[in-house]
């Protein structure tokens, strides 16, 4: 591989620790909560409004308090909308404290004496998703030029539009290019359609969906994509 792009969320960093740390103090009267299953419902309700989101149609408000909201809903707890404003800026203040994968952080570094070229793609608001980027410190290795972030290239995964656009800009070889991602809808999905491998970063021990797309490879932890990818080099 010549190439290697990534995902953010949930990819280079454990995204359940700012919701975990933020639903604890927010709203701590839910002491027997399921919260990792809480977690990955809001990521569901969160997708099925990205779109809508990101064209404007409803407001970044609008999505936070619904995606947690509905999420509650699921596993028969009732929050309020104001309990939704306070857990969100809870979670976006524990986001300012994210921090690598330590393997993550290990993976960069070999790939930058590989000599490799690496990317981000992400979805998200520009300006929310450039602070975790910051607060990661990925411009460390990856140029700020090798950046692309949705709501600024003009289109999301899994569009392939989005994936066209950075192949276009880094002038890569999409043979020798691979995705490594949480999602299987955005990140997997969206980089085979246009012919880029992929790795599926499942760590959440998702199930796959039953449809004509298959990840090149399926990854259950950090330390097992380090592994891979430095016995692949």
């Amino acid at each position: 591989m010549d190439t290697i792009l990534f995902d953010v969320d949930d990819t280079l960093y454990d995204q359940l620790q700012p919701f975990k740390n933020a639903f604890k103090m927010s709203l701590s009267h839910l002491t027997n909560a399921p919260i990792e299953e809480l977690y990955v419902s809001s990521r569901k309700h969160s997708d099925t409004l990205f779109n809508k989101s990101e064209a404007g149609t409803i407001t970044l408000i609008e999505l936070h308090t619904y995606r947690i909201m509905t999420a509650c809903k699921e596993f028969g707890i009732e929050i309020s909308y104001n309990e939704a404003i306070e857990f969100q800026k809870t979670y976006e203040e524990h986001q300012k404290k994210i921090t690598l994968f330590p393997e993550i952080e290990s993976l960069l570094e070999l790939l930058n004496k590989k000599d490799k070229q690496l990317g981000i793609l992400t979805n998200g608001p520009y300006q929310h998703q450039l602070m975790k980027i910051k607060q990661l410190g990925l411009t460390k290795w990856i140029p700020k030029e090798n950046i692309f972030i949705s709501s600024a290239i003009g289109s999301a995964k899994p569009d392939p539009l989005a994936f066209e656009s950075v192949e276009k800009k880094l002038n890569l070889n999409k043979v020798k290019t691979v995705f490594i991602g949480d999602s299987f809808e955005n990140d997997v999905i969206g980089a085979k359609q246009v012919g880029w491998n992929s790795i599926w970063m499942n760590h959440r021990k998702k199930t796959k969906p039953g449809n004509t797309f298959h990840p090149d490879k399926i990854i259950s932890t950090p330390k097992e994509l380090l592994d891979f990818i430095d016995g692949y080099l």
